[in-house]
């Protein structure tokens, strides 16, 4: 089969959506750009895939590079969420990108190239590329993952409260939650266990501390939603 063009392959991209718990707000880690397109605006870290490295091995060295936060040593959970690649996604061409989303606890983000923030999801600053859309498709994943794994447990410390619980899940799900009824029908997966310690919040009665039982990712039996 002959071409009426010479093929030119579409330029090959991969980003980070990284995803953090702060107070009962859901946040996103995102770079400020320093050249064009889009100069000055807020993006997801992210870049160009290099000659000889896979998509997580470029990803890697881009977000410690832009950011100081370490993919392997600073997130709890991380994973390929989807290839990106309608046509007019970047104005300098066809641009194709493998994303990550991943979870973590508290990061304190390190000295990068790039000016480096976490915002809430529900306020975002005007965004380039198509990230706004990617952060949306990304919280609608990890809402439907809470419902069938125990992947909130990358936003949560290692020993947590069942209201700290429950507001993770209200902060990705962007809904308020029945108190009583999400702490039944959570406890019945046996997913965590009471821990020896406590936790006290000013003047209000110490409330139990729990863990869960697996720090890997795991599928539930049942679904909780």
């Amino acid at each position: 089969m002959k071409y009426s063009s010479p093929y030119v392959p579409p330029t090959l991209t991969v980003d980070a959506v990284i995803f953090q718990l702060h107070g009962d707000k859901l946040e996103v880690l995102l770079t400020q750009r320093e050249s064009d397109p889009f100069k000055g605006e807020w993006a997801l870290p992210g870049g160009y895939n290099a000659v000889g490295s896979t998509t997580i091995e470029a990803l890697t060295e881009i977000v410690l590079r832009k950011t100081g936060v370490d993919l392997d040593n600073d997130l709890a959970y991380i994973e390929q969420l989807y290839t990106f690649d309608t046509v007019a996604r970047d104005p300098r061409g066809h641009a194709v990108s493998v994303t990550y989303m991943g979870c973590s606890r508290a990061i304190t983000l390190g000295t990068g190239s790039q000016h480096a923030e976490f915002f809430p999801v529900d306020r975002l600053p005007n965004l380039a590329y198509d990230h706004a859309s990617i952060i949306t498709y990304a919280q609608e994943r990890l809402a439907a993952k809470l419902t069938y794994t125990n992947a909130v447990s990358g936003l949560l410390d290692k020993k947590f409260t069942l209201s700290q619980l429950q507001t993770a899940y209200e902060a990705v799900m962007g809904r308020l939650l029945d108190k009583r009824n999400f702490r039944k029908k959570f406890l019945t997966l046996n997913l965590i266990h009471e821990t020896p310690d406590t936790w006290r919040d000013g003047a209000h009665r110490p409330a139990k501390l729990y863990a869960f039982n697996s720090s890997s990712l795991e599928v539930l039996s049942r679904s909780f939603d």
